[in-house]
């Protein structure tokens, strides 16, 4: 699709393919071709499965924007993520990730938007470190994390940046399984296809009715 998405299609499932050749940092050349990869799955496929290159699914947003001189575009990428987090939420076909490695801030915050999270073994790190590097999080990113994670590891896991191994990531909620690195995404593809199954107007309604009032409390947030 772009140098920044790679769009595939495996029968009913589409496959974002998230690869900037880096850190695959969530920043707006990204998050536009996540955007329009979601939309094209919504017209051509069932089901979906966002993926990460080798050793990282996405390390945040991309720091030179968000500690740069340009206020306005920090906040226009702030506003596009915050939304293509709500639209991943929301998306009326299953969504399943498979976690290709680290997972961080902006990057954990996305992983958590998926119906299921696959994540590949190893020593990889998985969490919101945004307090450890000197930034807030934005009421987006605290909803997501209180209605996605473990109550008795919130607080920890935002004010106090706790990360994660992936087999501990599973437990404090920001995964739902792991498997060895190499088959991740054939897990998250075969996942994907046995929920490709489920008639998806069932599934958006309610995607909608479980996560309204989350989504409710983000999109009416100050900041």
């Amino acid at each position: 699709m772009t140098n920044y998405v790679r769009y595939e299609q495996d029968e009913d499932v589409a496959i974002l393919n998230m690869d900037d050749g880096k850190a695959n940092a969530y920043g707006p050349n990204m998050i536009a071709a996540l955007s329009a990869g979601l939309d094209r799955a919504n017209a051509d496929a069932r089901a979906i499965v966002v993926a990460g290159r080798p050793g990282v699914l996405c390390a945040g947003f991309d720091l030179k924007v968000i500690r740069g001189d340009d206020d306005a575009a920090r906040d226009a990428m702030r506003v596009a993520g915050r939304d293509l987090l709500v639209k991943t939420y929301l998306h009326p076909q299953p969504v399943v990730f498979a976690c290709t490695g680290h997972a961080l801030a902006a990057g954990a915050l996305f992983l958590m938007t998926g119906d299921y999270r696959i994540g590949a073994q190893g020593d990889f790190k998985i969490g919101l470190n945004e307090s450890a590097i000197g930034l807030s999080l934005p009421v987006f990113g605290l909803e997501l994390a209180r209605d996605r994670l473990d109550p008795k590891i919130l607080s920890d896991a935002t004010i106090g940046a706790r990360i994660f191994a992936p087999d501990e990531a599973v437990s404090a909620g920001y995964l739902d399984a792991t498997v060895p690195e190499a088959v991740v995404l054939s897990a998250a593809i075969a996942k994907a296809k046995a929920l490709a199954k489920y008639e998806n107007s069932a599934i958006s309604a309610t995607k909608s009715r479980l996560r309204a009032d989350t989504v409710g409390r983000i999109m009416n947030a100050s900041s």
